[in-house]
């Protein structure tokens, strides 16, 4: 349901077709999925607010949920400019070297390994 429709077969077309056709509520579900998605992709969080919003009285509604419980870390995280690769990079290069040295050692690290 949320691969987009020029990427499905024509019975997998079909079978999606049928399947908003007697639930209605799985339409509003995946335009809800698809706009988050996007804002993902394009970074820019304009419409974060009221795509949570319209995502709230459907079947996505307690990810909606959850993603309001901590609106700003997903605000920052959808506009950052880091991804969670390069953190995650981070992390390992800063536990790898933990208790010998501060950070000139990790500026050191993470400008040799770039």
């Amino acid at each position: 349901m949320t691969t987009a429709r020029v990427e499905l077969a024509k019975s997998e077309a079909i079978l999606v077709a049928a399947i908003e056709v007697n639930v209605p509520e799985v339409v509003v579900a995946r335009m809800a999925i698809g706009d988050f998605q996007s804002m993902i992709r394009s970074k820019t969080a304009r419409r974060l607010d009221e795509g949570l919003e319209a995502a709230q009285n459907s079947l996505v509604g307690s990810f909606a949920s959850g993603v309001e419980k901590d609106l700003d870390a997903v605000r920052n995280a959808i506009i950052s400019p880091w991804s969670n690769g390069q953190i995650t990079r981070l992390k390992l290069i800063k536990c790898q070297i933990y208790g010998r040295a501060k950070l000139d050692l990790l500026q050191a690290r993470l400008i040799g390994t770039s």
